[in-house]
């Protein structure tokens, strides 16, 4: 899983700042670890897809919390479709 830069701690921090946003954002409530994970998995699947597309996101803590809030908003809305 790349890290954009960030370190593994860096991402922990990051991703949840990121889940946290995009809870908010999509009038979720998940907690904590769910932000975490969502943060971070939203961060390497779009960084995945964007790079499988040929666009690169760049590296750093606003690119890296970024991609993990659209990401993690992208998760929140295919879990939505998955449960209707």
């Amino acid at each position: 899983m790349d890290l954009n830069g960030v370190g593994f701690f860096g991402a922990i921090i990051v991703g949840g700042l990121a889940g946290w946003l995009a809870e908010r954002v999509m009038s979720s409530s998940m907690g904590l670890f769910m932000n975490i994970i969502l943060g971070i998995i939203g961060a390497a699947a779009l960084n995945f897809a964007l790079s499988a597309l040929g666009y690169s996101t760049g590296t750093g803590l606003m690119v890296y919390l970024l991609v993990g809030f659209v990401g993690a908003c992208i998760l929140i809305a295919i879990g939505r479709m998955i449960r209707r």
